[in-house]
């Protein structure tokens, strides 16, 4: 079926029929009487796929350290680890357009349906002692799949729901996949502990078929949602998308990569305590639960503030995880990667709450408020600003593989994690410095312009 003969056959009626073709969020009457109970239906099983979408994407941080049979070396397992942060970055930007494309339900099903590949093949590779590394490679590639998933049910939930109501709507939507890379680093623990490696993929197959069922029974899909490439494309030639971008990489991407990391560091430089692995989980959990912390101190203090502050708390937090490897103190080491995967979290809200306020700056600076042009400048930094936030999501997420690679690499060449600690505080500074000098600096602004006086 078309969008125009879904809009032909749309009943107009939220809940009855998979496509819709009259829906008016902004809309108060609208949204009381049908609109909003058909919102929080979708957002519901939006969610699980995303969490599932997640877990897929991060199993492989539990299962490349129970790989001790095939005797890879640790930048082995790094690569492993790392490749389906790379594959999901990528596929973030397709992603963010399926939903308007093909409808937010189909979507759902379909994507949710694919994360059958990785979680089979896992089973596969581990189940024959001669698979071979390449192979491990090409399998482990394949969780990649998961990581799109974060930026379809982003932009499906954004058409479900009124503006004044989609911070609330997508911080839930996020939350609920970000908590994805605990729950698998605290279940695969106890469930490869008590059925074997392969059902690392194997006990997820049931909730995939749960959560595409529930996708197609009780989603919609929407005729009035518009994918904009060309927006996006504008979005890549601006400046700000490519600073935001930056920060991004240093705090989603941070918080990815340090989750993902966490495990193998564990096995890898503390063997004597091997077990501690099972407690891996509450970083991502610290990390998820505190994000919207981020977003709350933004709405108070300003994000740029808070991004600032947090940045120089996480160089602070690198040099503690790189004094308790020094000093081979593992009780130091776990508090400090709480701490790092912590703060990660708190700039991942705040640089997310950054996004649509650096564009309606941009949008309305120079425009007399209460005027046509203001409210048009209005419209035209929400466009922005969403063309804008899923480029910035799918850079961003490249810091996942960028922090795996760098701890392989530099335990391979040194035998420790020190130069990668050294070059990730190095980036954390220099993010540190960007955000003052673009978002928080008077000094000289008439020279290089700033969006201090905006509180960004």
């Amino acid at each position: 079926m078309t969008v125009t003969q879904a809009a032909n056959t749309a009943t107009g009626e939220p809940g009855k029929g998979r496509w819709i073709g009259d829906w008016r969020p902004d809309d108060p009457a609208f949204w009381e009487g049908t609109g909003k109970k058909t919102a929080r239906r979708n957002l519901v099983f939006s969610i699980l796929a995303e969490h599932l979408g997640f877990t897929l994407w991060t199993v492989w941080s539990i299962v490349a350290v129970k790989l001790g049979a095939y005797k890879f070396s640790t930048d082995q397992l790094f690569w492993i680890v790392s490749l389906p942060n790379l594959v999901g970055s990528a596929l973030r930007i397709p992603y963010t357009f399926a939903p308007a494309r093909f409808g937010g339900r189909n979507w759902t099903v379909v994507s949710a349906l694919l994360l059958l590949v990785p979680a089979v093949l896992l089973a596969v590779a581990v189940n024959d002692p001669g698979t071979p590394y390449w192979a491990f490679l090409a399998i482990a590639a394949t969780a990649g799949l998961g990581g799109g998933n974060f930026a379809s049910s982003m932009a499906n939930i954004t058409y479900f729901y009124p503006q004044s109501r989609q911070g609330a709507a997508l911080g839930l939507n996020a939350a609920g996949g970000n908590i994805g890379v605990s729950s698998v680093q605290l279940l695969m623990p106890l469930v490869i502990g008590g059925f074997g490696l392969a059902a690392a993929g194997l006990f997820w197959v049931p909730f995939i078929l749960l959560a595409a069922a529930g996708a197609y029974f009780f989603m919609n899909n929407l005729t009035s949602a518009k994918a904009e490439p060309r927006e996006m494309v504008k979005a890549a030639g601006r400046a700000q998308t490519w600073i935001m971008a930056l920060l991004y990489i240093g705090t989603f991407g941070s918080f990815i990569g340090y989750s993902t990391a966490f495990p193998l560091l564990i096995k890898s430089q503390f063997a004597e305590h091997a077990s501690m692995v099972s407690l891996a989980f509450l970083g991502p959990l610290i990390g998820s639960v505190i994000r919207p912390a981020g977003g709350w101190l933004s709405d108070r203090l300003g994000g740029a503030a808070v991004t600032f502050w947090n940045f120089a708390a996480m160089i602070g937090a690198v040099l503690l995880v790189w004094q308790a490897m020094s000093a081979h103190n593992f009780a130091l080491f776990f508090v400090a990667f709480m701490l790092l995967i912590g703060t990660a979290g708190v700039g991942n809200g705040s640089t997310y709450r950054m996004i649509p306020a650096i564009f309606r700056a941009k949008a309305v600076a120079g425009v007399e408020p209460g005027t046509p042009e203001f409210e048009e400048a209005l419209r035209t930094g929400k466009r922005d600003a969403s063309a804008a936030i899923g480029f910035i999501s799918a850079i961003g997420a490249f810091g996942g593989f960028f922090i795996n690679r760098g701890f392989g690499s530099s335990i391979a060449a040194t035998g420790g994690a020190g130069a990668a600690l050294a070059a990730f505080a190095a980036f954390y500074a220099l993010c540190f410095a960007v955000t003052w000098f673009c978002y928080m600096r008077t000094l000289g602004a008439k020279a290089a312009p700033s969006l201090a006086a905006a509180r960004v």
